[in-house]
């Protein structure tokens, strides 16, 4: 059931949990209760092929007792079964102090009272029924079926609702609500020779509601009528020549490369080795804070838990921190870490910058990634200027497969749509394209960003991180940039076909 969770069962739940960690001892426990609603729609060729309708409802206590930290959780809802929690996650921190190298310290966080947040949006995507979200994703497969260079199409969209709940033993109260749309559109076309090709729609997934897919947001009856006639000259596009080009990239592929080359490298667990799962460490090491030339001085990148629509946008974080802007690269030079209560304090880095977060009630908070994006120029810098200032290159559109090293150092990147630019001008597409670089040398290598006017907010539901694994949301805006001289590999080529 949706709607607001009930106050005064929260309130009971809350007393129970955290009386029993004060009367255990801890120095610091968090009580967090979460309805996680979430629903998949998948259309074949018109025709519905997959739905799907989840909701997870359970609670979770973490605490500090001694030196060393717990966590329990619970899908039971009933005072008894809170307090029980408490003392499992006490119990926890007690078993596992023995284990520990040092003791575990939270930086300082002061007390929030009560907060009530939710995300921007106007119709909750999770109540539109059934019908009519087979309906939109119907009639966007059949334009796009109705062109004779379309040969099958594949639509599905992805809606979340996230209600939660948190107290803890400081005074904090929060009371938030997220709500965040993933639809998309692939077309394929076969052609003569058995050959084929696809695209994707390149509208983001954002923390919006359902009006996003009329037309709040992105324009879907432009793109929809563009895709099929793009498919087609990409199907006939010849096949890139490898070499060294210049790149315009759009931000709806470059916001992968910041995520993965910057967003996750500049997590401080992974600079300090904690953490390794899911593509491994960072070579942006902590003896590295302050000194190490990350990109070009038009390099500006921030963690921001604040803006508008972010995936990764919230009002207080998992830990009772409250979310924050922060600088990461700033003019080029890395200046900071994303951070969680723990590892700030262990560093001697001060106050967390808010970015711990769990993906279900049942799982321990962990240090995740902030909405990480590069800001664009303070002038009105458009892409087509950034284009104009290209004699050859190739101007990447769209995200699509990646690859990068286990210290996030080492990276390629393919795309959607590949179009040559030749003396300044945009021409024909290219296929089988990627760009490979190593981190420092791409950023490095970036000489011009795009105005506000380029600037997108891209990102995805499925970051992933941790074992066992969790999955978080996160965005990642971006304005077109100018890359010089970086190395494009012809992917058909390497793969031997």
């Amino acid at each position: 059931m949706d709607g607001p969770l009930d106050p005064d069962r929260l309130a009971a739940l809350r007393d129970a949990a955290l009386g029993a960690a004060s009367a255990g001892g801890a120095s610091h426990a968090t009580l967090r209760v979460e309805r996680i609603h979430n629903q998949t729609v998948l259309l074949r060729d018109g025709r519905l092929e997959t739905a799907s309708d989840d909701m997870g409802l359970g609670m979770g206590v973490w605490a500090v007792r001694d030196g060393s930290e717990g966590f329990a959780g619970t899908e039971a809802l009933d005072p008894e079964s809170s307090s029980g929690l408490a003392r499992s996650a006490l119990e926890a921190a007690r078993v596992t102090a023995r284990a520990r190298s040092r003791p575990v310290e939270l930086a300082d966080e002061a007390p929030h009272g009560s907060v009530e947040w939710s995300s921007t949006y106007g119709i909750d995507p999770v109540t539109v029924p059934l019908a009519d979200k087979v309906a939109l994703l119907a009639d966007w497969s059949e334009r796009l079926l109705a062109s004779a260079a379309v040969d099958h199409v594949t639509a599905y969209v992805l809606a979340t609702r996230e209600d939660k709940y948190l107290a803890d033993l400081s005074g904090t109260v929060a009371v938030q609500t997220r709500v965040r749309v993933h639809p998309r559109i692939e077309a394929l076309s076969v052609g003569a020779d058995g050959e084929f090709e696809t695209m994707r729609t390149i509208a983001p997934p954002a923390g919006r509601g359902w009006e996003y897919l009329q037309g709040d947001g992105w324009d879907w009856d432009e793109e929809l009528a563009e895709l099929p006639s793009l498919l087609a000259e990409k199907l006939a596009a010849r096949s890139v020549e490898p070499g060294t080009y210049d790149l315009v990239v759009d931000p709806t592929n470059l916001w992968l490369t910041i995520h993965e080359s910057i967003g996750h490298a500049t997590e401080l667990d992974r600079a300090v080795g904690y953490e390794a799962a899911y593509a491994g460490t960072s070579f942006a090491t902590p003896d590295k804070l302050g000194s190490l030339r990350y990109g070009s001085p038009v390099l500006n990148i921030v963690g921001d838990r604040t803006v508008e629509h972010g995936l990764a946008s919230i009002a207080i974080d998992d830990q009772g921190v409250e979310a924050q802007s922060f600088d990461l690269v700033r003019d080029g030079v890395l200046v900071g870490y994303q951070l969680d209560r723990r590892i700030a304090a262990e560093r001697g880095l001060g106050r967390s910058n808010g970015c711990a977060f769990a993906d279900s009630p049942l799982h321990v908070p962990i240090q995740r990634m902030a909405n990480v994006s590069l800001e664009p120029s303070p002038e009105e810098v458009t892409t087509d200027d950034l284009v104009g200032g290209v004699e050859r290159g190739i101007f990447i559109v769209g995200d699509n497969s990646w690859s990068i090293d286990m210290q996030r150092y080492n990276f390629q990147f393919t795309g959607q749509r590949f179009f040559e630019i030749r003396g300044g001008r945009l021409a024909a597409q290219l296929r089988h394209v990627a760009y490979q670089a190593t981190t420092t040398d791409f950023w490095g290598s970036m000489e011009a960003v795009g105005g506000r006017s380029t600037y997108l907010l891209g990102g995805a539901f499925n970051c992933g991180k941790g074992q066992p694994g969790q999955v978080a949301p996160v965005s990642h805006g971006c304005p077109s940039v100018l890359v010089r001289s970086v190395r494009v590999l012809n992917t058909r080529e390497e793969s031997g076909r």
